[in-house]
């Protein structure tokens, strides 16, 4: 029996490789559609907490994986052999970044090897890990040829984008559009089928390398557009402006205008990271792609802005930087959410630290972080604690603060995400 018909029966194994924010809620999509998904993590801790029906991930609940394991249709495990049953693998593994901001395939490249020791024929591998254009043929394919295996004859291979946005409350993965490409037609064709099961719309592109760079210029985009709403809102701050009160006002325009809004800076697990994954490809290329390259510079520069906006607050009131105790509210690298890799926030923790402040945290989901080698707890947000805080700086604005008390209790207030619209008095400073 063909994967096609598999999959419309239901009979077609998922494999997923790598089991984080992106492969986990894959895997059960597919659970809910009914299909049987082995998921693979190199991570003992994170398969232990599954086999407890543990979720470790924001958007998946844990009963939904109690559900799904009860009724046998999931099962994790840190051994690989289980791949030579799958009929589709999905490979959802992260590409970090080295120090000298080169992409790191490791992952990548070992989750393709752990496929390529236990081929199975007809099988349909698809990479979702963000990457440069050029890795799912250039790099992954060769490996799968391995022993004389062909493309189209033996497996079949294509790319398609992950697109999760964590802690989104309208759209998952279900009603957000696939993209697709295959490293020929047939496996792009064998890619939709697969995603057409899950998701209510798939878009087929003409290869795996357009795949790949739809990616990157979504999130390009995103960040150049960040980047012009954080220079303008020095900009402003020069001129003597609101730039929350200017960017409201121009969001009214129907046409020709989409909302961004600055910060103390990026983070999260695309926005810092992706533009430089196109950069390096088009270095390689003898080309230099200034626009993205400006744009991660201005991003880059905020968490020392930032600080030295609280010190000016802080010197307005005749107090220093130094041995002033500083409350950060928010460490999340987003609103609502747990994850804090790449947070601007903890930038500007470290270089309020290394101005000899003392620096406290608030964030109700993430209960402790490392900082300058120790460990710090969240605070709870007592009177006492907004009261005895030189100045309380909101770099992430979680929904469920109380800031109109924060603001009336605190001595003063660096706002850098507008949360205190509204509750402007003297001591209230705004990015």
């Amino acid at each position: 029996m063909n994967l096609k018909l598999r999959l419309r029966d239901k009979t077609a194994r998922i494999g997923v490789l790598g089991l984080g924010y992106v492969g986990l809620p894959l895997a059960m999509e597919f659970c809910r559609k009914g299909f049987r998904v082995s998921g693979f993590d190199t991570s003992r801790e994170r398969v232990e907490s599954l086999r407890r029906g543990r979720s470790y991930v924001l958007d998946v609940p844990s009963d939904e994986i109690k559900r799904a394991a009860g009724a046998r249709l999931f099962e994790a495990s840190t051994r690989f052999e289980g791949l030579s049953a799958c009929d589709v693998v999905l490979i959802c593994v992260q590409t970090p970044l080295r120090k000298t901001r080169e992409p790191d395939l490791s992952n990548i490249l070992s989750a393709t090897e752990e496929v390529a020791k236990r081929p199975k024929h007809g099988q349909l591998i698809l990479l979702e890990s963000t990457t440069f254009p050029g890795t799912t043929e250039e790099v992954v394919l060769p490996i799968l040829c391995r022993g004389g295996r062909k493309l189209g004859r033996d497996f079949f291979l294509a790319f398609s984008p992950e697109r999760v946005d964590p802690g989104n409350q309208t759209y998952g993965i279900a009603n957000t559009p696939k993209v697709v490409g295959g490293a020929d037609a047939a496996s792009t064709r064998l890619a939709r089928e697969v995603y057409c099961e899950i998701v209510a719309e798939v878009v087929p592109v003409s290869s795996a390398r357009s795949a790949e760079m739809v990616k990157l210029l979504e999130n390009s985009f995103r960040s150049v557009n960040i980047a012009m709403a954080n220079e303008m809102a020095q900009v402003c701050h020069k001129l003597g402006l609101d730039v929350w009160e200017i960017i409201s006002a121009a969001a009214t325009k129907p046409f020709g205008f989409m909302p961004f809004f600055p910060g103390p800076g990026i983070g999260g697990h695309c926005i810092p990271k992706d533009p430089q994954l196109l950069t390096w490809k088009m270095k390689t290329l003898d080309f230099e792609p200034r626009f993205i390259q400006l744009a991660s510079t201005i991003n880059g520069t905020m968490p020392r802005y930032t600080v030295e906006r609280i010190t000016a607050a802080l010197n307005e009131a005749g107090k220093s930087l130094n041995g002033s105790r500083i409350l950060v509210l928010g460490v999340a690298y987003k609103p609502n959410v747990s994850d804090y890799r790449e947070s601007a926030s903890l930038d500007v923790m470290q270089l309020l630290h290394d101005a000899k402040a003392q620096v406290l945290y608030h964030d109700p989901f993430v209960p402790r972080i490392e900082l300058a080698g120790r460990r710090l707890s969240s605070v709870r947000l007592s009177d006492q604690a907004v009261r005895s805080a030189d100045c309380v700086a909101i770099l992430t604005a979680h929904r469920d603060v109380d800031y109109a008390r924060v603001v009336r209790l605190s001595r003063r207030v660096f706002d850098a995400r507008n949360a205190t619209k509204g509750l402007e008095r003297p001591g209230v400073a705004k990015l």
